[in-house]
């Protein structure tokens, strides 16, 4: 076997025998012997002496090129794609699995389902645990990258910014009455302003014990209301209600479309004043009227769901003038400047106007509001204006810029009811979620809620001259009075049948006006 290199049941055309041969024996290949594995064929075999160099390799190449037997098999090069993409596959799953073990997560439980939640993933699947959920946020956050939480956290602030900047109030250039009328009311403001405040001095230099007393006396007085007088108002349910500045009358408004004056205290029909034709939402008085104004000129302004407004003396039952603009848009509140000199009408397009009465123009139009404003009142000094809306957020507007000066946000449903107190700081929101929040200007926030009803509330008053008490009305057939400060319910009056649509406080604080859904007014007086 040394010299021949073939062993025993081995042949010289095996292949396998061929190997076992010496370098300097001649290799003989039959005929359709394939060459390298590219399917070569030469009728006459090709003699390759001992181990075939470079050059005897292109040769053989070339000749099989030239015979047009070299076949690259598609299915092979194929399979060797195939082959290469599962490799790739299988090394990102390796080095997926190498980061994920990398990754720390918390094993607070609470915590990775808040990751998941941000992550947009399923906080829990069905049979899930805590170490099960930890592996799976592992994995998720092997594929999206270790920063994903943080990028997530990052583009929710980014869209969050982007909704605060879209919601900010648009100002818009006004008129040059409006102008003049800013100078005005910025003037108007600041004595107004160094007026309460001397008053406000006047009171801390009461000694502690004798404020102490005054208020203990007055919540024993509203501890004893009582209804002192009850009228039919109308045949269709009284909306609202309102003293005169001397409190010697009544003005009630109807869904007839009627509004009444009334003699206070014997509840006696004075007049009836007729001019629209849907339901009345408001009427106030002058805040001169009955003192020092003359009945013949505009005393009083009345607002209506077809969006008219009217003006009204105390002579005539017919309107004086009308304030066109507003239709076919509801008017749901109006009020007056504390100058009288300005009237402010709630409109459910959206904005609040203010129409100078003196030019008979409206120089402000108000935007801000994301549904229908529905009330509105003054602060004593004239230099702001709070606003309510259908959309849950109550506005304060400063007349002399024209700035939003303060969003207020914490009602659930809409906001029926503001009123500023006479301090100056503190106002109350009456809403649809039966609350009524007080709000501090100076501090810009809700200083106390008060779970006050168990039904919507349709209007908040703060007594006028102290401010030590405030009343809601709600449709739960009731009204409330609580303590200012403090904030304790004093007493709840019950006596309507329907819903209380209306409240108002006399101007001495004596006498406390309601009016319902079932037609009638009611008078509530301490015994």
């Amino acid at each position: 076997m040394s010299g021949s290199g073939v062993q025993k049941g081995q042949s010289r055309d095996d292949p396998v025998a061929c190997t076992q041969m010496s370098d300097d024996e001649e290799i003989s290949l039959p005929k359709k012997q394939k060459i390298m594995h590219f399917g070569m064929d030469e009728e006459e075999p090709i003699r390759i002496s001992g181990k075939p160099t470079a050059a005897e390799m292109s040769e053989a190449l070339k000749i099989g090129i030239e015979a047009g037997n070299i076949n690259f098999s598609d299915e092979y090069m194929e399979m060797e794609e195939d082959v290469g993409k599962e490799k790739q596959i299988m090394l990102e799953e390796f080095e997926r699995r190498k980061r994920a073990r990398q990754i720390n997560v918390s094993t607070d439980d609470a915590e990775v389902k808040a990751n998941l939640r941000q992550l947009g993933e399923p906080i829990c699947l069905f049979g899930e645990g805590p170490a099960d959920r930890r592996e799976r946020l592992r994995q998720i956050l092997a594929r999206l990258g270790e920063d994903a939480i943080k990028k997530r956290k990052d583009e929710e602030e980014d869209r969050r910014q982007q909704e605060k900047e879209h919601e900010s109030t648009w100002y818009h250039e006004g008129t040059a009455n409006l102008a003049n009328a800013r100078y005005w009311l910025a003037e108007y403001s600041i004595r107004k302003a160094r007026e309460r405040l001397r008053k406000a001095r006047e009171f801390q230099l009461i000694p502690e014990s004798q404020r102490n007393a005054k208020q203990q006396e007055l919540h024993k007085r509203l501890r004893g209301l009582n209804i002192f007088a009850s009228q039919i108002g109308d045949t269709r349910p009284v909306s609202f209600c309102q003293f005169s500045p001397n409190g010697k009358m009544l003005a009630t408004t109807s869904w007839t479309g009627l509004c009444k004056l009334w003699s206070i205290p014997d509840c006696q029909l004075i007049k009836t004043l007729r001019g629209h034709n849907q339901h009345v939402g408001a009427m106030v008085f002058h805040p001169q009227s009955t003192i020092s104004l003359s009945p013949s000129v505009c005393n009083m302004a009345s607002c209506c769901a077809d969006g008219s407004v009217k003006l009204w003396n105390l002579e005539s039952e017919k309107p004086v003038a009308n304030i066109e603009g507003h239709a076919p848009h509801r008017v749901s509140r109006i009020a007056y400047h504390p100058s009288g000199r300005f009237l402010a009408t709630c409109v459910h397009d959206n904005s609040w106007r203010l129409w100078d009465l003196e030019v008979n123009e409206e120089i402000l139009h108000q935007e801000g509001h994301s549904k229908a404003v529905y009330d509105i009142d003054f602060q004593c000094d004239g230099s702001l204006a709070v606003t309510g809306g259908l959309d849950g957020f109550g506005r304060v507007w400063d007349l002399r810029s024209g700035r939003c000066i303060m969003f207020m946000e914490g009602h659930l449903k809409s906001i029926y009811g503001v009123s500023f107190s006479p301090n100056g700081y503190h106002l109350a929101t009456g809403s649809e979620d039966n609350t009524c929040k007080i709000w501090d200007l100076r501090r810009r926030y809700c200083v106390y809620t008060i779970p006050a009803h168990t039904n919507l509330i349709s209007r908040v008053r703060f007594e006028g001259t102290t401010g030590h008490y405030l009343v809601t009305s709600s449709y739960d057939n009731t009204v409330k009075v609580w303590a200012h400060p403090g904030w304790s319910p004093l007493k709840t009056l019950s006596g309507h049948d329907g819903k209380v649509m209306g409240v108002d406080i006399s101007p001495d604080g004596q006498l406390i006006a309601t009016a319902s859904f079932d037609r009638t007014f009611k008078l509530w007086t301490p015994e």
